[in-house]
């Protein structure tokens, strides 16, 4: 017998605030009556923490600091025992957003090493010898906005061969001067990061101009932690040999999902950062580093 489940949220885009409440329709089509033992309905928020394979081993702690932390957990019974009847049958949901005790809601946030994600799941309930019905739904939580003002400070820079931290052969690089400015490093995340970046002067023909977005994700507790970066997107601003003294606009737009403001607890961060990469003919690469603060305003 061919039977569907699927779980509709009243809002399109499933964007939701702490506080608010999940409406929608449980869908259940089937061709024969179908008997059940309740049709069951569970909201479910997690911190999903995970090691990097350079951190395992290194701190036996890690291993109690990186179970899932649960957010909220709560169930409701949608139907009691009875049948379905054939075609299309919708039962309306209502489901407060609350956080389980004193925890908060932390923003949906999928990462390679912190993953927070809220789920709801359907279960149908089937007798002896009929398998059980489940369908998952993810929504989106927003964390609630700040109310102050986030001021948009210029960050200006200035890129040579002596101003290079980590290199070892500034004896033997090409002379070079790239200057610009980002417009903010504390962003609103539903805005995009904004400059400019203008090559002054280079000896060696510039290849490429890269904007590199970078999240910084750190999992571990007081015994020691572990903090891994990792290249969120990367977009290429010019290429080939730029005309000196001409302005070349930055302009990235955070990509949802991949990232949320900038957090910090006891078990975890989620922090970001961006790369200005340029790369020359000879594959020499000048990078120079941004932290970002984000925020939801």
């Amino acid at each position: 017998m061919s039977v569907s489940v699927d779980i509709k949220l009243k809002r399109a885009n499933k964007v939701y605030h702490e506080g608010e409440v999940l409406s929608g329709v449980i869908v259940l089509q089937c061709k024969e009556p179908l008997p059940h033992h309740g049709i069951f309905l569970s909201m479910e928020g997690l911190v999903n923490l995970q090691l990097s394979s350079k951190s395992v081993g290194v701190f036996e702690a890690f291993y109690n600091s990186v179970k899932p932390i649960p957010l909220l957990s709560s169930s409701i019974e949608v139907a009691r025992s009875g049948k379905i009847p054939p075609g299309k049958t919708e039962i309306p949901f209502e489901f407060p957003l609350q956080a389980k005790g004193n925890k908060v809601l932390y923003e949906t946030y999928h990462g390679v090493f912190v993953n927070i994600q809220y789920t709801l799941r359907c279960d149908v309930k089937r007798p002896l010898l009929a398998k059980d019905l489940s369908r998952t739904c993810e929504f989106i939580v927003h964390s609630q906005p700040q109310k102050a003002k986030v001021s948009a400070s210029p960050v200006s820079f200035s890129i040579t061969p002596d101003t290079l931290q980590n290199s070892r052969e500034k004896d033997t690089l090409p002379k070079f001067l790239i200057r610009g400015h980002l417009d903010a490093t504390s962003c609103v995340i539903s805005q995009p990061l904004s400059g400019e970046v203008v090559v002054e002067h280079s000896d060696i023909a510039v290849k490429s101009i890269e904007l590199q977005l970078v999240r910084v994700e750190t999992c571990g507790c007081a015994e020691g932690y572990a903090r891994d970066a990792t290249e969120i997107q990367n977009i290429q601003i010019a290429e080939g040999d730029v005309c000196h003294g001409v302005s070349i606009p930055v302009y990235m737009v955070f990509p949802r999902l991949f990232t949320s403001p900038t957090l910090e607890t006891t078990n975890f961060k989620v922090e970001f950062e961006v790369n200005i990469v340029i790369v020359l003919q000879d594959d020499h690469l000048i990078t120079e580093n941004f932290p970002l603060k984000l925020c939801r305003v």
